[in-house]
């Protein structure tokens, strides 16, 4: 039996004694399945993406975590069955996924978390497992983020206690470092996970995107309270010097996927390499809001506002529609009126397609830095404690995250409200003239297959934010066809390929 898997689990403790045995944490994944077979899952946690070769059963059994954080890809083609950590290593063929290529022009995120950009790539989604015997697959969810029987406790307090106790786990388990850099803004949820860290006796730094002129912003203000609270610098990063797509080192823009090119690629960037030349490892406050902010008594109503944002509003005149702008015959072939008016994503899902862009843009596959990204408030043992106590009062506001950090925050920042930004930086840039490249840029002949440029007005002439950065989804899938032919790699194992970085065991 062989083992595949890039993986950092969390509760060690209680697994090892489950196993009565020790080891990396790929070892013990491995060691759950020999106790427990396929239902080694429901005794993991943690972040993972795994691959068992079981010979006693000639079949290989995989997984990935509860929400993602590792990508997970595979192909299966001629009964030849081909996985990666690393979308571009099963690479190859250019051939696309129409329906994908039409969600990010539309949502600016592919809505189907079981395929790629690439038609003959497949992705596992998260919470999931995929078994492959004798050329056939099955893939089956072993978890989704169902409430649980509702836990009521005697006394306010100890609702609090026990929230406080596994925040703090879920940190702990994040920082196996002596040093951590944290993505501090000035608001509730990162500045709480610096805290908890420094408490911990960890070597704290934030790490801060600011705004000082472009729009107003009160981050630099709101992050330095909290640092000098706590006791820990914080490095603000002003981003009012980048303009949109602005790579300041080659290749930044050189994604696996058009949905991870951002227009704010330059200090996104800029963020990640100066936590990565502080700590291997660095926190984000990413997603309290969808668990903890929840306005109605709705244990999804967090999730659904994120995903009800990314579907363009109906409008009256087909030529005011979102899709009118791309070529007739690819809305077509792909039906994306129906899917524009009624988007095949789930509503009622708990599973955020966003999440799955934002950690896969997180990995190091992607952002190629040695530097792990974690998010704590994404913890299984969390998430199930939030989905199973009353909503009043604890999930409206985060009032229950604010009673945790009684004291170990400003109160200034503990009671300072979800604050957007002000407005659309990208928008702002545009209005300043500071963006001229894409008005007119150089076209790749294969965006013509989706795009009719003739009805593509000018970015200078957008005055929303939706019609802008329908505009700016146009210039990065245009970047990526361009730029993304040479990312083409032939597959020279016969069974099995997996990025360099993974750990292996064999037992």
């Amino acid at each position: 039996m062989r083992i595949q898997a890039d993986a950092r689990l969390d509760a060690r403790d209680e697994l090892i004694a489950k196993l009565e045995a020790n080891g990396s944490d790929a070892e013990l994944i491995l060691l759950a399945y020999e106790k427990w077979g396929d239902d080694c899952v429901k005794h993991l946690i943690g972040d993972f993406a795994f691959a068992i070769w079981d010979s006693s059963k000639q079949r290989y059994f995989c997984a990935r975590d509860h929400f993602g954080v590792k990508p997970f890809y595979f192909t299966h083609i001629d009964n030849r069955f081909v996985f990666s950590s690393s979308l571009n290593e099963l690479r190859v063929s250019n051939t696309l996924n129409e329906i994908a290529v039409g969600d990010y022009l539309l949502f600016g995120v592919n809505q189907d978390l079981s395929t790629t950009i690439f038609k003959d790539i497949q992705r596992l989604k998260p919470g999931h497992t995929i078994t492959v015997t004798n050329g056939s697959i099955a893939v089956k969810p072993y978890w989704t983020p169902e409430p649980s029987n509702e836990v009521r406790f005697r006394d306010p307090e100890s609702y609090v206690e026990r929230f406080s106790e596994l925040l703090s786990r879920a940190v702990k388990d994040r920082v196996d470092t002596d040093r951590v850099a944290i993505s501090m803004s000035g608001g509730l949820d990162s500045t709480s996970l610096a805290a908890l860290a420094r408490e911990q006796g960890k070597d704290v730094h934030g790490f801060a995107v600011v705004y000082d002129s472009l729009i107003p912003d009160e981050e630099r203000h709101y992050s330095t309270l909290a640092a000098e609270h706590i006791g820990v610098p914080v490095t603000h990063l002003s981003a009012d010097r980048y303009s949109l797509f602005d790579a300041q080192m080659p290749g930044e823009m050189d994604q696996p996927e058009p949905f991870l090119i951002s227009a704010l690629t330059g200090q996104f960037n800029d963020l990640l390499r100066l936590s990565a030349k502080f700590s291997p490892v660095m926190l984000t406050g990413y997603d309290g809001d969808a668990f903890m902010n929840v306005p109605l008594p709705s244990r999804l109503r967090g999730v659904k506002k994120a995903i009800k944002s990314l579907i363009p509003r109906k409008r009256a005149a087909t030529e005011g529609r979102p899709y009118s702008w791309l070529d007739e015959a690819f809305v077509k072939r792909t039906d994306l009126v129906e899917r524009c008016e009624r988007p095949s994503i789930n509503q009622a899902s708990p599973l955020n397609p966003i999440w799955t862009a934002l950690f896969e843009g997180y990995d190091r596959s992607s952002t190629k830095l040695n530097l792990e990204v974690r998010h704590p408030f994404m913890d299984v043992r969390l998430v199930e404690f939030l989905s199973s106590i009353p909503v009043r009062p604890w999930r409206i506001n985060k009032h229950i995250l604010r009673l945790s950090m009684n004291d170990k925050l400003p109160n200034a920042v503990l009671n300072r409200l979800k604050t957007p930004l002000a407005s659309d930086p990208a928008l702002q840039l545009v209005r300043r003239g500071s963006v001229r490249c894409l008005d007119s840029f150089e076209v790749s002949p294969q965006l013509r297959t989706f795009v009719n440029l003739n009805r593509r007005r000018s970015v200078a002439d957008e005055e929303t934010s939706d019609g802008l950065w329908a505009n700016l989804r146009i210039f990065a899938l245009n970047y990526w066809l361009a730029n993304s032919q040479h990312s083409v790699r032939r597959t020279s194992q016969t069974q099995v390929t997996t990025v360099a970085a993974t750990k292996t065991s064999n037992a």
